[in-house]
Parts: C-alpha cells; structure tokens; sequence
C-alpha cells in the first residue's frame, strides 16, 4: 500500500514540472509568476517529503539531495515576484544548487539508469546555463536554448521520480 506522503510527492512534483513548464513558455508576467510560485510551492513539498523518505530508508546522499533541490527551490522562490530580470541572480543560485541535487540524488543506484541520465543532462545544462551567466551572458530563465534546454531533462526526471513513487511494490 501506497504511503500518503508518497502521494503528496508525487502530486508535487507533478504541479511542479506541469507548471514549471507553462510559466516558462508564458510571456504573461504576471501569469508567469503565479505559475512559478505554485509550481516552487509544489517542489518544497515534495522535496520536503522526498528527503524524510529517503533519510528513513538510510539513503542519505539521496535525502540530502531532495534537501538540497528544496534550497535550490527557495531561491528560485524568492526571486519570482521581482520580475525575471531582477530574479537572474536567485536563479543563478537556485539552477545551480539543482544541479547539484539532481548529482546527487543520481549518484547511488537508487533510481533507474533512465532516470539518472535524464538528471544528469538536466544538472549539465544548468551548470553551463548558471556559468554562462555569471561570465556575462544576458540571459534570463526563459531563455532559449539555454536555460531553457534543461527544464524538459529535469521534468522526465521527475516523471521518473513519480513513476518510482506510485509502482506497485514487488
């Protein structure tokens, strides 16, 4: 049987990459940002959840990886209201501490090789993305290729995250 936090994460991550997704793809700012919001509202939580998860099973290198994406998911949190010039350095700071969440939790064996190469391109592009823009590049969250190259690796991933979550137990 299926545990509730294990539903509430799974619905988390699903808000959070389905809105994630359409906020990035929004030219409406203030819709943009509503999306934003509930989508890092959504990603705390289950990160939250993820990481008491995998902390009890003993799997500390991945719960310190949820824990990590969940600071990573507060600044990019603190900077939506500000607007997405304003919110470049937060998200520099948020992209990049995903990156090394989303290393982290794919470093054991603890998810399908899929999933971990899925992560592990997520977590390059947004290394790259975050370095580009410390060395001056103008770009913003939204921008194409990159950033932008990165959230669909990082949704597959979750979408693996889920599928682990909700599979019948053996």
């Amino acid at each position: 049987m299926r545990s509730t936090s294990d539903t509430i994460a799974s619905l988390g991550l699903a808000i959070g990459g389905a809105f994630g997704l359409a906020g990035t793809f929004d030219a409406s700012t203030p819709l943009r940002e509503t999306l934003w919001t509930i989508d890092g509202a959504a990603l705390v939580v289950a990160t939250a959840l993820l990481t008491m998860k995998y902390q009890r099973l003993g799997n500390d290198c991945v719960a310190a990886g949820f824990l990590t994406f969940l600071a990573g998911e507060s600044l990019l949190m603190a900077g939506n209201a500000a607007g997405l010039e304003a919110s470049v350095p937060s998200y520099v700071g948020g992209i990049t501490l995903w990156a090394a969440a989303l290393v982290m939790v794919s470093a054991p064996k603890t998810f399908a090789l899929w999933m971990r190469i899925t992560a592990v391109i997520a977590a390059v592009l947004f290394v790259v993305s975050a370095c580009m823009i410390i060395w001056g590049a103008p770009l913003l969250p939204t921008s194409s290729p990159l950033p932008a190259a990165g959230y669909p690796f990082l949704v597959l991933t979750f979408v693996g995250w889920i599928w682990t979550l909700l599979k019948p137990a053996r």
